[in-house]
Order: structure tokens, then sequence, then C-alpha cells
């Protein structure tokens, strides 16, 4: 069964345009125009993922991000901005949407953007190779796409429990922001390194047990970021 996407715009050409792109590229897809029908479908039904405008009428697309995260539906989320404002993109990606895109967009970049985002969602057959990984009171467990610290579970999109299974299993080890694009987005995003930044302040917040003193994630100036062990 085709992977399914829903596309919310309120543009009916770019929702045309995003249909025939997606669909010609092997996914089905699902069409929405109001922030309100999107939150109300994406809800409601399992999508493997959604390609959320932000400029919407009523409930904007920040709103329904928010929304979807606070109802602990992890679905990854593109969001697609008319700004060319790195304040609406760090605060969509705060709200918890794993990318963006800034309008004007090709479709095709569009379509990489999916492929990338849901190739690193794909689940592989179990093996006895991947193995949960303990760091302190931080159990990881990359077959379910699961983590707990104090056996208490946590909650991540797809995309920061990628990050955090990436630094796990470089513990020790400096990894720079562009690695970290590399690695966990797959894609070069140009130099917007913040993107990581977001991502590991959402970490901090979920990990750590002061977010002021990370134990488990250092900031090493001027160079990245380390996973160590508590001491």
């Amino acid at each position: 069964m085709n992977q399914k996407i829903l596309i919310v715009d309120d543009e009916e050409s770019i929702v045309t345009l995003l249909k025939y792109n997606i669909d010609q590229a092997g996914y089905d897809t699902d069409v929405a125009y109001t922030g309100s029908d999107a939150l109300e479908k994406a809800s409601s039904t399992t999508y493997d993922m959604i390609v959320l405008d932000v400029m919407l009428p009523g409930m904007d697309g920040m709103e329904v991000c928010k929304q979807l995260r606070q109802k602990q539906v992890q679905t990854p989320i593109l969001m697609l901005t008319a700004k060319d404002d790195e304040f609406d993109k760090v605060l969509g990606l705060e709200l918890g949407a794993d990318d963006y895109l800034t309008k004007p967009f090709s479709p095709r970049e569009v379509v990489a953007r999916i492929k990338a985002i849901l190739r690193r969602m794909v689940r592989e057959p179990a093996e006895d190779t991947v193995q949960t990984i303990q760091i302190a009171d931080l159990k990881i467990y990359p077959e379910q796409y699961e983590a707990t610290i104090k056996e208490e579970a946590l909650v991540f999109t797809p995309k920061e429990f990628e990050l955090l299974y990436y630094l796990a299993q470089n513990i020790g080890r400096v990894l720079s922001r562009d690695q970290l694009l590399s690695a966990v987005w797959n894609y070069d995003f140009a130099g917007d390194t913040r993107i990581v930044d977001v991502h590991v302040s959402h970490l901090r917040e979920k990990i750590e047990p002061d977010t002021k003193k990370p134990v488990y994630i250092k900031t090493i100036r001027g160079l990245g970021y380390k996973m160590e062990v508590p001491k």
C-alpha cells in the first residue's frame, strides 16, 4: 500500500500542482483547504506525512502544527511558507514541524523533501545487531522509535528521535551542525543550521534534568554538539 500524504493549502492551484506531482511520485494524497479541516483529518486519519501551508484562513498552519503535537500526533510535517523570514521558520520548527520550504518552490523540490523525510522513517526488519542503547537513565529503542528516561516513556517527533539516536550512536564524538544536517536530514540545508539548534533544544527539554545545565547533550562552542554519559 502506498504511503499517504495530506496536502494542506488554501490556494487551489497550488494544491492541484502538489497533488499531481506527489501522486506521480507514487504516493496517495488527500487534501484540505483550511486549518480546521486539516486538524480534523490529521487527528482522525493516519497519514505518513503532512505538507502544511502556514498562511491559511482562520486557523493558520502554525496553530495546526501546535495542536497536532499537543494531541500527540507525531506525523512528520513539512511546512510551506510564503515568508522568507527566519523567525517564522524557527517558530514552525519549535512548534514541532520537521522541515520547511519557502515559496516559491519547485514541485520537484517538495517531492525530494518528502522522499528524504519518509526515507528516514522506513523501519528495517529487526536484526540482532540493532541493540537498545542505554546512557545513564536514558534508554533508546531504535526499532520502536521509542525512548525512556528513568523508565518513563518520552514522546518525540520522528526527526527528534533520529537526532537523539544519531547522537547516541556517536557518544563522545563532537558532531558539527553540518554533519548532523547531512546525517539526520539527509540533504543540504544550504548552511541553515538553526534547524539543528531547535531540535537539540527540544531534546534537552525532554531528557535533561536541567536544560540550563545539560548533562547528556553538550554544546561544544564553535564546533557543534556531543552526547556524553552524565557524571
